[in-house]
């Protein structure tokens, strides 16, 4: 497994970088009741905090020194969960087809099997890579922009196309960096048979 990290790990719980997740964790279930209701321009305000906040707890993670293990889980569980919830409350509405979210689910769960595996191997979840934030800031930008698309006039058609854009290359770069992690945990797996 490539380990990227450099700075020092620590087991601090109450950091910035971590109470930014945490109330991007706390973000979720609001959100997903703002869509629900079609409080649209609220769900986009908590959105956007999302992202921002998203990008702020990772840059004041290296430049403070305060990337922790608490960190590397709440960071991809936050972005995860916010896709999860705007797949769903997307397709309750009727904004994404079935198929899309289909895929971005499977996607999920390949994961899942994935890190079940290094479990069992003894190795902690794979880091998340360039491509894998790459993907999760694609859909980031698509899922707005699709709720956007959800009305009329000229601001909904440009939400349409550029929301399927950004849709279409974050389903990509999704996949691909999930192949990478099946390709980097097969490795290691490989590894481990032959070195007993």
């Amino acid at each position: 497994m490539e380990v990227q990290e450099t700075r020092v790990q620590t087991d601090r719980i109450f950091t910035i970088p971590n109470i930014l997740s945490m109330a991007r964790l706390a973000g979720v279930p609001l959100f997903l009741w703002l869509i629900l209701e079609k409080h649209d321009g609220w769900a986009l305000a908590v959105l956007m905090l999302s992202g921002v906040s998203d990008y702020l707890d990772g840059k004041l993670a290296r430049r403070w020194n305060q990337i922790s293990n608490l960190g590397r889980l709440l960071d991809p569980a936050a972005d995860r969960l916010y896709i999860l919830s705007t797949l769903f409350g997307l397709t309750y509405r009727d904004i994404l087809p079935l198929w899309l979210t289909g895929a971005l689910v499977a996607r999920e769960l390949m994961l899942l099997v994935m890190v079940w595996i290094l479990r069992r191997h003894g190795y902690p979840p794979p880091q998340v890579n360039f491509l894998g934030k790459a993907a999760t800031f694609n859909l980031m930008y698509a899922f707005p922009l699709l709720l956007l698309s959800d009305g009329t006039g000229w601001l909904a058609w440009m939400g349409s196309v550029f929301g399927w854009a950004f849709a279409g290359w974050g389903t990509t770069l999704y996949w691909w960096a999930g192949i990478l992690y099946v390709v980097q945990v097969r490795r290691l797996v490989k590894a481990d048979a032959t070195a007993d």
